[in-house]
């Protein structure tokens, strides 16, 4: 039977900056060694490889021996290095200058550890943007890959590369065949191959298995009988490597694609029209940002930073090594959940933090450097932020509740702040409550006075008055001393009370919980201890009876005894929690075991406390499972106060090594 199409065979793996050294082990040993052990025995059969920049440094440290095996297929060209950003970025969320520093990056080393560099360039999530061909051309790529599904988004068909252009720039696109990796997964080859020999024409198409269906659990029997199946259709497909059909094909068309989302992959049956499984639909990279406030607070981190680093001047190697951890922050995980983790892994997102804390402390000058409160928009959300800076704290607040939404502890390269909020995604069932809101510190609740633990920790505040999601207005900035003050007037007032931006009667709105009550808070970082004031003040006609709660998340390694202690201070004695409940607390401190770092918090009156553990429930490799973000700290003070009437407290919180 003659050959009728080309195929391409592909294998990429990759694991994030900041995954477990198990996880790379336990990669290694299920996929990495059985997948390159049993191509070396089929030397027939081409490959074209891609294997992310942390993977490959972990792989050089631990297992050198896979190297050597690399080195041998490589030589006679049986497989065929793909190249790519060394981190595996977002490249649709990174500057042109951040993917060229990137790919080059990457190339380098691979050039370094294989003689050769790669002509070829692998897209994380295949999420593409047309303005990437000029990135990937100027980088010496010849060729990438984009799903399918992609190619018929512009009009194209799927068993032939295209050429793509912008601003005069080409670069080559061969198609992936999604439906076929997903069917390898749940079928033996041999028999989905001569499906998709029958619905082929001439041409080429790639593929990139993830999984392999095969007998028994064994990685290695499956991994052998897919490619004992591969061997068997060699009669009617030809395996070929990208390099290899290009050298001798036509010129492909041109063509242009639309913006295409980041792509995950699923089990689930087509239609009856169609018997191979189909993925499940993606996100555009910036929809992400929409829907995880906390992947927008790692990519506004990320465009500070980086605009930090360009304002250095004549100091080169410092600049290269700020420039170096910038990049170790851009990981794709840490941006999107593709129903592995994703952002939810909380050491994924610790990772991109510290590595960006680590690029703007080289930033900073020693002995030059001067503590300051900053104005602007830092989250890019057209609103101003106050960002307070000293030399071993940075806090910085949002107009939008005057919470602080990053705090960062610089020694350690730590943002206390680092928390995920809970959602409920499609994959994980209903059981999980929903928070509706970015998790931070000093987020006030005006809540009733029945209100109980078991309440606060299924998220159900019902007849409370949240000020955190209400905008408050600075009335004070004080960059000398490093102080801004915001208000938040009554929703509720008296008559002839200072509700802002009432006009007329009619727009009065309808009465709210505990609307009456109007907020001012005043921020101080000074000397690296965080002060802040509250006045709560009743501007109602009717006497304010509620409990007010300034909800604090401390975000820590884990909330185990090997991570974290927590002590109270009651009358000047230091004694362990014990428990979810605190009574009569006057201060708590917070021992982060594995950073070595005493986080203190002290209040003018004493009170009782809330301690609740936020775990997030996500999917990783196919198990549900409940992550530890953050400690939530609910200090709790009843209030009675008449019409008129004000109540005041201090806070002051202090991290130390």
């Amino acid at each position: 039977m003659s050959r009728s199409i080309s195929l391409i065979l592909g294998s990429h793996e990759h694991l994030p900056h900041g995954a477990g050294i198990d996880e790379f082990e336990e990669l290694y040993r299920v996929r990495l060694k059985p997948f390159i052990s049993t191509l070396y025995r089929y030397p027939k059969i081409p490959a074209v490889l891609h294997y992310s920049g942390a993977l490959l440094n972990w792989l050089e440290r631990n297992h050198p021996e896979f190297f050597l095996i690399l080195e041998d297929m490589i030589s006679p060209k049986q497989v065929e290095r793909l190249g790519g950003g060394c981190y595996e970025p977002m490249m649709a969320l990174i500057s042109p200058q951040d993917r060229i520093s990137q790919i080059e990056m990457f190339t380098t080393y691979l050039r370094k550890q294989f003689g050769k560099r790669p002509q070829g360039c692998w897209l994380p999530g295949l999420a593409w943007e047309q303005a990437m061909v000029g990135t990937l051309n100027s980088c010496g790529m010849v060729y990438t890959f984009l799903e399918d599904e992609t190619f018929r988004s512009a009009g194209l068909g799927t068993e032939s590369p295209v050429i793509s252009e912008d601003q005069g720039k080409l670069v080559t696109v061969f198609p992936l065949a999604g439906k076929l990796r997903g069917a390898f997964a749940v079928e033996r080859a041999l028999p989905v191959l001569e499906k998709f020999r029958d619905r082929s024409g001439e041409g080429v198409t790639a593929v990139f298995p993830g999984r392999f269906f095969g007998d028994g659990e064994s990685p290695e029997l499956r991994i052998h009988q897919f490619f004992e199946d591969l061997a068997r259709s060699e009669s009617f497909i030809n395996f070929t490597s990208p390099s290899r059909y290009l050298k001798n094909a036509k010129l492909p068309v041109k063509a242009y694609f639309p913006a295409s989302p980041v792509l995950g992959y699923g089990n689930k049956k087509a239609g009856p029209e169609d018997d191979l499984p189909q993925r499940k639909p993606g996100l555009l990279p910036r929809q992400f940002l929409i829907i995880y406030p906390e992947a927008n607070g790692i990519y506004s981190k990320m465009i500070f930073t980086h605009s930090l680093i360009n304002q250095l001047r004549g100091d080169k190697s410092r600049k290269r090594t700020a420039q170096e951890e910038l990049l170790r922050a851009q990981s794709f995980d840490a941006f999107c959940y593709l129903g592995d983790g994703g952002i939810y892994r909380n050491m994924l997102r610790k990772a991109a933090y510290r590595a960006l804390l680590g690029a703007e402390k080289i930033t900073r000058e020693k002995g030059i450097f001067i503590p300051s409160l900053l104005t602007f928009d830092f989250d890019l959300d057209g609103e101003e932020e106050y960002l307070f800076q000293d030399t071993h704290m940075n806090c910085y607040v949002k107009t939008s509740g005057a919470g602080i939404f990053e705090l960062d502890y610089l020694p350690k390269n730590w943002n206390y702040l680092d928390t995920m909020a809970r959602r409920r995604e499609p994959d994980q069932g209903e059981e999980q409550p929903v928070d509706g809101y970015r998790r931070g510190a000093f987020l006030d609740r005006l809540v009733p006075s029945a209100l109980s633990l078991e309440d606060a920790r299924a998220g159900r505040f019902e007849g409370s008055r949240f000020c955190a999601l209400e905008t408050f207005k600075p009335v004070l900035v004080d960059r000398v001393h490093e102080k801004v003050r915001f208000r938040l007037a009554p929703k509720n007032p008296a008559p002839g009370g200072d509700a802002e931006g009432l006009l007329f009667p009619e727009e009065t709105p309808p009465p709210e919980p505990f609307g009456g009550a109007g907020l001012e808070k005043t921020y101080c970082l000074n000397r690296n201890i965080l002060t802040v004031q509250y006045t709560l003040t009743n501007g109602g006609e009717l006497p304010l009876d509620c409990t007010f709660i300034p909800e604090i998340d401390l975000s820590f390694f884990d909330d185990g005894e090997a991570f974290l202690r927590i002590l109270a201070l009651r009358k000047g004695v230091k004694e362990n929690a014990g428990g979810a409940e605190i009574t009569a607390a006057e201060g708590l401190e917070f021992l982060d075991i594995k950073n070595e770092d005493i986080i203190s918090l002290s209040m003018d009156r004493s009170c009782d406390v809330w301690l609740i553990p936020i775990k997030t429930r996500c999917r990783i490799r196919d198990r549900i499972t409940d992550r530890y973000q953050s400690t939530c700290i609910m200090p709790r003070f009843p209030l009675s106060l008449e019409p008129g009437a004000s109540w005041n407290a201090e806070f002051k919180l202090k991290i130390y090594h």
